[in-house]
């Protein structure tokens, strides 16, 4: 019978040992429990422990550590269990987590939520306890009470999901109230361990048969049942060619039932035994390294083990397709024989399918792959077998960084420069690329960024001597770099403009392609069919009700998208403001481009690859192994297509809006254009013929389209860091974005503004804003924001962190504004 909550209060104030304790939550600072004398031996850093915060609420919390101060100002409840034996992690993950929360200015509750597996998180569920002093007369009660108080009288405890099932209906809580006022129940809450070890039955031979004239004589003499003897020579069959037999696989090759099986059981002949066992299947653990590396990759290599020698951070400056992952592979090679444990990052899931297959050639079962398409059973058991240190390399996307390594010797941070490496929302905004590094010095580790083109910070910090600086600046097997040619569409016929996506040159040279039996890669940074249509007699346009943006039209589904907000809408056929049904659809996404290639290459086989298209945990890397095994002549699609892919056989890329690319409002926008033109452009290229790229564009003079002909990141770095230094932009200042949110424009306006009031008198020099962006509405949220350019100065940015910790908290006091959501994004990107 469980315990009633007004007992779990009372929390004697006796004990001389206290733990600070991180939950779960976004709370400023972390809370302090006292330790009960019975629990203080199993009490230490990095478990997790069962406490209640506030009233009734119970959290699995994780220890940060244990002292003997006891906190002013509060009594302390106790510590209501340990819940593990061992740590979940160590001590350079908690300090790691306290870094992030200091620099990104978040709880490390925050930090918490997004670092441990959810399963690591358990969960709190309301459990309703019948009181037995009340007897079994509900005869006064209402209908709704006495079905509640029937059930529990028969069950003693239900949770509160079981009364909704007995009420039928979720709306519950008036009900529970009224009966725990009436003395017939009471509540309390329970965590329940989510993690759920998988079991598999094993089917045995009887030891009393391993003898093989036993066998024989057992076989000879058998007489009857000829299913199960047919069961068991299955059994003898499998448990020679697979070594241990699998009870489920046994009776499908057998075509048996159970109880076939459980009639070998009952005559000893077979037994079962339950084994527990992982979700995710490894290869043998060896380590093959069956390549030598080209001169250009081994000059490379040795210059990158020299600078590791004198930095902790090089950066490996290596063109597309030049081989850099060869590099990377020979250098963990040379960890791992140490013993040391290696970290991979690459921004996104739909890259790790062609790295994984790539090093698992070379190291077999040494590798792990951690990202979000693993359920949280499997993420639980990649956790714990990095935490024993059976795994030695790790394929992770950004959240890899928090997982529990023990001896870390290198962080590998391929294409440093994504933007996908930061954390946009919610809290920690961090960025991985940064943080990685703070994470490898707990280790004295090393930490390679490679990139062909690499972001401005870091390159900037390379040439500064800041970090080690490695150029390699040949493509993989004497390949050449692509040529680069514009199509000019102000040249294009109007009418054939609005016609075709595809100009006429493009359309060209995709058909020569083909023809040669080639393949094609068409880049288009907007998903959907048509990203928004317009009523050709008043100029309506259909927008999100919540959001500040167009809807995009998705022909596969023939709705109406938010892209922001993800709500759905049914297709608009007349305008909402003059009633006419003429409209026109403008622009184009990924959907519409495979319909039109489809229209003019109908024997091609084409293929989109977007958010949309490849939903699932296989679904990347089934299209990638389909396009790589030449199933796909014309692969389609957004950002995805860029990353970090190799393709042997493509000889063609297109980029079908360069305009949209070059045109955002921001002070990256040139970095991120010639970042993303030049990773595009670097999946074209043969062994015995140079790429090609063509790229649809009106702006055919912008400074950003010259430097990507000439494949020279160099000039464009020089020529960025005149306007960067003009106007105080990172690398020559420290960028913190403040993010005001309100359901009411004026009052988030006034909040922004009384904000940056009070900002002026220290840091106003270095203000920008407040200012609505380009999209000021996001889900029924008004928005603002205010920039910071803090120079690079000692003290500064800790001085300007404080005022804005305090100025959070002055501005929530105000009743006006006291709703309003405040987010700070340090080194906003």
């Amino acid at each position: 019978m469980a315990k009633q909550l007004d007992g779990l209060f009372e929390s004697p104030a006796s004990s001389s040992h206290y733990a600070e304790v991180i939950i779960p939550l976004a709370v400023p600072k972390n809370y302090t429990w006292s330790i009960p004398a019975h629990l203080l031996d199993r009490v230490q850093p990095g478990v997790r422990v069962e406490v209640i915060f506030g009233k009734n609420k119970k959290y699995a919390g994780l220890i940060k550590q244990v002292h003997q101060q006891k906190p002013e100002f509060i009594e302390t409840k106790d510590i209501l269990n340990v819940l593990d034996q061992e740590p979940v992690l160590f001590d350079e993950q908690l300090k790691l987590w306290e870094w992030i929360g200091n620099y990104y200015m978040c709880s490390e509750g925050e930090v918490m939520i997004a670092a441990l597996p959810s399963h690591f998180k358990l969960s709190s569920e309301t459990v309703v306890v019948f009181n037995e002093e009340f007897g079994d007369d509900f005869t006064m009660l209402e209908h709704d009470e006495y079905l509640v108080a029937e059930a529990l009288h028969i069950k003693k405890e239900l949770k509160l999901t079981e009364v909704q099932q007995i009420l039928d209906a979720n709306h519950v809580y008036p009900v529970i109230k009224s009966i725990i006022e009436k003395g017939v129940c009471h509540v309390w809450e329970e965590l329940r361990e989510q993690y759920v070890p998988k079991k598999e039955s094993y089917v045995q031979l009887n030891p009393a048969y391993d003898n093989e004239s036993k066998l024989e004589e057992l076989l000879n003499s058998w007489s009857r049942a000829p299913k199960q003897l047919s069961l068991l020579l299955s059994y003898l069959h499998l448990s020679k060619t697979e070594g241990e037999v699998v009870k489920s696989e046994l009776l499908k090759k057998s075509d048996s039932t159970d109880a076939q099986l459980k009639g070998l059981i009952e005559k000893c002949i077979l037994r079962v035994e339950k084994r527990q066992i992982d979700r995710i299947k490894y290869l043998p653990r060896e380590v093959t390294i069956n390549f030598e590396l080209t001169d250009a990759q081994s000059k490379a290599f040795t210059e990158v083990k020299a600078c590791l020698d004198s930095k902790n951070v090089c950066l490996l400056h290596g063109v597309t397709s030049s081989g850099k992952t060869q590099v990377y592979i020979k250098l963990i090679e040379e960890f791992i024989r140490e013993g040391k444990q290696v970290l991979y990052l690459l921004p996104e899931i739909a890259l790790t399918s062609q790295i994984i297959r790539r090093l698992q050639q070379h190291f077999g079962g040494y590798i792990g792959i951690y990202h979000s398409k693993f359920n949280p059973n499997e993420r639980v058991e990649i956790w714990n077998k990095i935490k024993s240190g059976s795994l030695k390399i790790i394929l992770a996307a950004r959240s890899g960084l928090f997982l529990p390594f023990q001896e870390l010797g290198l962080i590998v941070v391929d294409e440093e420069h994504d933007a996908s490496f930061k954390q946009q929302d919610p809290a920690p905004r961090y960025h991985a690329r940064d943080a990685a590094i703070y994470y490898a010095g707990l280790f004295k580790a090393k930490v390679l960024l490679g990139s062909a083109t690499p972001s401005v910070e870091t390159y900037y910090n390379a040439h500064s001597g800041k970090y080690g600086y490695v150029a390699l600046e040949e493509r993989f097997g004497g390949i050449q770099m692509p040529a680069i040619g514009l199509i000019d569409t102000k040249l294009i016929k109007k009418a054939d403009r609005e016609k075709s996506i595809i100009s006429p040159p493009l359309q060209e040279a995709i058909t020569q392609a083909l023809l040669k039996g080639e393949q094609v890669i068409l880049f288009q940074n907007r998903r959907g069919y048509v990203p928004y249509q317009i009523c050709e007699v008043c100029g309506w346009i259909p927008h999100c009700k919540h959001c500040d943006v167009t809807l995009t039209f998705h022909k596969i589904t023939h709705k109406l998208h938010c892209h922001y907000c993800g709500t759905v809408y049914p297709p608009i056929n007349r305008c909402m403001a003059c009633g006419s049904d003429s409209f026109i659809q403008k622009n184009f996404g990924t959907e519409k481009i495979e319909e039109q290639l489809e229209e003019i290459f109908p024997k091609a086989k084409i293929a989109r690859m977007d958010i949309d298209s490849v939903r699932g945990k296989q679904a990347h890397d089934a299209l990638i192994q389909q396009f790589e095994n030449r199933r796909i002549d014309i692969l389609v699609g957004t950002q995805m297509v860029v990353k970090g892919l190799d393709f042997e056989h493509v000889s063609l890329v297109g980029i079908l809006d360069a305009d949209s690319i070059l045109s955002f409002a921001d002070f990256r926008v040139n970095e991120r254009a010639y970042q993303l033109m030049e990773q595009v452009s670097g999946r074209a290229g043969r062994k015995n013929a140079q790429g090609k790229v063509l790229i649809q564009v009106a702006n055919t003079q912008h400074p950003v389209l010259q430097f990507v002909q000439q494949h020279r990141y160099d000039l464009f770095f020089a020529n960025e860091m005149i306007g960067r230094r003009q106007f105080l932009y990172p690398p020559f200042s420290r960028f913190i974005k403040i993010i005001f949110k309100h359901r009411h424009k004026e009052t988030v306006a006034a909040g922004a503004l009384s904000f940056a009031q009070q900002l002026k008198r220290e840091f106003g020099g270095f203000l920008v804003g407040p200012a609505e962006p380009v999209i000021n509405r996001i889900r029924n949220q008004y928005l603002m924001e205010l920039s910071l350019k803090l120079p690079k100065e000692p003290g500064i940015m800790q001085r300007c962190k404080q005022a804005l910790a305090y100025m959070v908290a002055q501005v929530h006091q105000d009743k006006r504004f006291k709703a309003m959501i405040v987010h700070i994004d340090v080194d906003a990107i």
